[in-house]
Parts: structure tokens; C-alpha cells; sequence
């Protein structure tokens, strides 16, 4: 029994986190954001709302400086500040925005934002039983080594939901008129934009795809449409 001690206790380790950090993060994105009000990409959301025979897209504006899109778990979808600023100052287009909303539907649509707050517990886990067993072998390392394991790990699924996502927004994008010529130009300004803001994210070079690998996997798409 003692030796399926470090699974059993991290698999209770990941049902506490995962309740703490949907609490947490619903608190947060409540208490720091208010719903999109511009004209412009109403407009552009209209449209991709009737592409998609909804009434109407929701976006919400999360008040933090990092140039970033969020799903959350619930279904919302958010820009950040930073990014909202990027466009009011010229530097993305609307409907560069609208991609990345899009792009945030896919991951709703897809159901990556609420398998990432379950992996993100399953991370936790991970991390905590190899931190246990490997501590006994390689003492003082083996926390750091079940830590990096379980990052390369997050960071390869969550290349593989950015793709998926990018594919639904291409498609969107285009059944509603607007084409994937604005994803595929945002790409090109990503690594600027994140580094213009201090803190940037150094989670997106981890967890994104480079943009010439995600460009290149939307034309392969587009190709393939012709083809059908």
C-alpha cells in the first residue's frame, strides 16, 4: 500500500487544485473584466455569429497589460487589455481581432478550454508523484526533473490545441466572409507584440506553435478545400 502512497496523494492533490484554480480563476476573470463594447468588431462578430446561427458573440476584455486571447472554462471568451490596445493604436486591424476571437471560439467549440483546466490538474499530479518517487533516487534534483517533464508534456498538448483552434478559425473565418488572410498577418506581428509589453508571456513561446508552422498549416488547409 505505502508504495501507491505518492499516486493516491497526488491524484488527491489534483482534485483540490482543480476546484481551487476554477475558483480562482472564475474570481479573477469576474472581478478584472467588463464586456466588449466597439463598433467595429461588433460588426465582424455579427458576422461570425451568423455563420455560426447564433445570436450574438460575447467578448469580454480582461484587464491585464500580457497581448493575449482567453477561453475560459466557461465558455467566455476574452482579450486582454494589451491587446485591445494594440488595436485601438493601430497595430492590429479588426479583423485581425476578429481572428483571434475565432481563434478562442475553436478552443470553446473544441472543448480545449475546459480540458485544460482538468489538465492542468493532471499536470499537478504528475508533477507531484514524480517529484516523490524521483526525489528517493536523485534527492534534491528529482523535484526538478518531474517539473520539467510535466512541462514539455503541457507544452505539446497545448501546441496541439492551437492548431485545431487555428483550423476552426480558419474555417469560421472564412464561411463568414472574412477570409484567413487577417490569422495569417497576425502571425507575422505575434513575437513583436508580446514583447512590446513588459512580462509579455513567456508561456506563449512554450505553448505556441512558431507562426511560419501555423501559417503554413492553414494554407495546407485552404489547399485542401480547393481540392474538395
Amino acid at each position: 500500500m505505502l508504495k501507491f502512497t505518492p499516486i493516491l496523494l497526488a491524484v488527491l492533490y489534483a482534485l483540490v487544485m482543480y476546484r481551487f484554480s476554477a475558483w480562482r480563476l472564475g474570481h479573477e476573470l469576474d472581478s478584472k473584466s467588463t464586456e466588449l463594447a466597439d463598433p467595429r468588431l461588433k460588426t465582424l462578430t455579427d458576422r461570425m455569429a451568423r455563420a455560426l446561427d447564433l445570436d450574438r458573440i460575447r467578448v469580454h476584455i480582461y484587464e491585464v497589460e500580457p497581448v493575449n486571447g482567453l477561453a475560459a472554462p466557461d465558455g467566455r471568451i476574452f482579450i486582454t487589455r494589451g491587446f485591445y490596445q494594440q488595436y485601438r493604436e493601430g497595430r492590429v486591424s479588426a479583423e485581425e481581432m476578429a481572428s483571434v476571437i475565432a481563434h478562442e471560439l475553436g478552443h470553446v467549440a473544441l472543448g480545449h478550454a475546459r480540458r485544460r483546466m482538468i489538465d492542468f490538474s493532471g499536470q499537478n499530479a504528475l508533477r507531484t508523484a514524480l517529484g516523490m518517487v524521483l526525489s528517493r533516487f536523485l534527492p534534491g534534483i528529482g523535484v526538478y526533473i518531474a517539473g520539467l517533464v510535466a512541462s514539455l508534456l503541457a507544452a505539446r498538448l497545448s501546441r496541439g490545441d492551437e492548431y485545431e483552434a487555428d483550423a476552426y478559425a480558419s474555417a469560421l473565418l472564412t464561411k463568414a466572409g472574412i477570409g484567413t488572410g487577417p490569422q495569417k498577418s497576425l502571425f507575422l506581428k505575434l513575437d513583436q507584440l508580446t514583447a512590446a509589453r513588459a512580462g509579455a508571456m513567456p508561456a506563449w513561446f512554450l505553448s505556441h506553435p512558431k507562426a511560419e508552422d501555423r501559417i503554413a498549416a492553414i494554407e495546407a488547409a485552404e489547399a485542401g478545400w480547393q481540392v474538395e
